[in-house]
């Protein structure tokens, strides 16, 4: 895989700008008419080009690799992949400013320790000097970078530590606030589920021809048969034995598939390159498939989807795939022919249509009747009436859900015993209940298939003598998530006075911050700006 990198360095930041344009646009401010062709965006004033928003970019990856998950995390905003890129290079000059400004210079000595604790360069006995000479040699040259840009973004990392040191010095966990969250999060809910299926309604839906005509030939484009592709393959896979192989001996197997399976690209990249001939070439049988559509996956194909996906964006011009990895292998594919779509006569596409029309109505349907149900119980429940009554006056279902924890249900790395019996909706229940006091129901909540309402009819408080047992870390859990919080909402407040948008509009005057972050009795106001 870092050969791969490596190898395709240039276009993967290309396509990684392309992916992001989205996300700016959304994040900043946008004038098209008025940007300069290498401007992403403005900032304290000044230009960030499209050169220094990559070479920002770039860096995030370089971070993730290196393992520096509190940099990455806090910069990237809490986005996931590309986004998080983006948001991570629109945000590190606000970090370089804000540090200046603060006067926060992380030393050598600092800079020096931290990089040794860095999870990407750690082995079984600490710090590896042979993945620092690995990661310098393949990593850092892939990205255009050197050995200075491991210690630059240890300097961002010490800093943005020091920098959530000062704004949230002051936060701190008030004994009664603690006890209050820990009964909340284990406390243990008996709860009741309303639901509200589509399917309750069929009965009530009637759709006729003249229904489905109008619909049809309002939205006549819209259906087609599915498009229809043929493919041929080389693969290289792990054999029977190979698949046995586990942690590192498996990586170095796969990774000299990779190699070859690039070696083979690259082949094919070239002008005038012909499929069979390279196969031949590489002692590859080239394999090939029925015709298949997105939906109906070619048998060969069924176990990965990926392969699928990348046969559908090959085309005649473009007739040859990357290097798609799957789980055993890589798998390189070429264009061999498609059956284009074409639209639907009114017979083909007519019991699509009922279908359509009876699954919108339903829901429709479903989504007044949910609405309505939640305040109807809500009101007969607060006047005094018995449960019992207040469902049948409402017409609705009440089912019991196994008691439970809101610790235990948003606990990724809870194993219970109890989890498989529970129903395949439980997480929105869990979270309606999270939102509901006891004795009273949940808003609606909309689902694909219908929605429910939950009824929280007790919480039981936990164990005190549990909770002191356990409240020295619950305590440290719920300190560092009050940090994380003041934290990113002063950095929100910082990205705003820095005036960011894209193109060369200027910036109002940014607000002050004071009174900005939202804050606990106790806790100070954010560190002032040095002159």
């Amino acid at each position: 895989m870092m050969t791969f990198l490596r190898k395709h360095r240039g276009w993967l930041m290309t396509v990684i700008l392309v992916l992001s344009l989205p996300f700016i646009l959304y994040f900043v401010k946008t004038d098209y008419s008025r940007m300069r062709p290498d401007s992403v965006a403005t900032i304290y004033g000044r230009t960030l080009t499209s050169i220094e928003f990559q070479r920002n970019g770039r860096l995030f990856f370089v971070a993730q690799a290196l393992g520096m998950d509190s940099l990455t995390q806090s910069l990237g905003g809490g986005a996931q992949a590309n986004e998080a890129a983006v948001a991570f290079a629109l945000t590190l000059p606000v970090l370089q400013h804000e540090a200046d400004q603060l006067g926060i210079a992380p030393t050598d000595a600092e800079k020096a320790d931290f990089i040794k604790n860095l999870r990407g360069l750690r082995g079984p006995n600490g710090f590896d000097p042979q993945k620092y000479r690995e990661f310098s040699e393949n990593i850092l040259p892939a990205n255009g970078f050197s050995d200075a840009q491991i210690e630059e973004l240890a300097a961002y990392a010490l800093s943005l530590n020091r920098m959530k040191d000062l704004v949230t010095i002051g936060v701190e966990v008030p004994e009664a606030e603690s006890k209050s969250d820990y009964d909340l999060r284990n406390g243990k809910l008996f709860v009741q589920a309303i639901r509200v299926r589509n399917s309750d309604f069929a009965k009530e839906v009637k759709v006729n021809d003249d229904d489905v005509k109008k619909y049809f030939d309002a939205h006549k484009t819209e259906f087609k048969t599915e498009e229809k592709r043929k493919v041929e393959f080389v693969a290289l896979t792990l054999t029977d034995e190979q698949k046995k192989l586990q942690g590192k001996e498996r990586i170095d197997v796969l990774q000299k598939l990779a190699d070859r399976a690039n070696e083979i690209t690259q082949s094919l990249g070239e002008k005038g390159a012909d499929f069979h001939q390279v196969a031949a070439k590489f002692q590859l049988p080239v394999k090939a498939t029925g015709e298949f559509t997105q939906t109906s996956p070619d048998p060969q194909f069924q176990k990965d989807q990926q392969l699928t996906s990348a046969a559908f964006q090959l085309s005649a011009q473009e007739p040859t795939s990357d290097a798609v990895q799957t789980a055993d292998g890589f798998y390189v594919l070429h264009f061999a022919g498609l059956t284009e779509a074409r639209p639907l006569t009114f017979e083909e596409a007519k019991d699509k249509i009922v279908d359509l029309l009876k699954n919108n109505r339903m829901r429709e349907i479903a989504m007044n009747k949910g609405r309505t149900a939640a305040p109807d119980l809500r009101a007969t429940l607060k006047s005094g009436a018995p449960l019992k009554f207040a469902l049948e006056k409402a017409n609705v279902k009440a089912e019991p859900v196994a008691p439970f924890t809101l610790a235990d249900a948003f606990d990724p790395a809870a194993a219970l015993e109890g989890n498989k019996d529970r129903p395949k909706d439980f997480n929105t229940i869990a979270m309606a209940a999270s939102q509901t006091q006891p004795g009273e129901v949940s808003d609606f909540v909309p689902s694909e298939d219908g929605g429910l309402m939950v009824l929280v009819e007790k919480r039981a408080a936990p164990d005190p003598k549990k909770y002191e047992a356990e409240r020295a870390a619950f305590d440290e859990k719920l300190l560092k998530t009050k940090r994380e919080i003041v934290f990113n909402e002063w950095l929100h407040d910082a990205q705003r006075e820095a005036g960011l948008f894209a193109g060369n509009e200027q910036p109002s005057r940014p607000p002050g911050r004071s009174g900005a972050v939202p804050q606990r009795p106790g806790a100070p106001p954010p560190p002032p700006k040095k002159s």
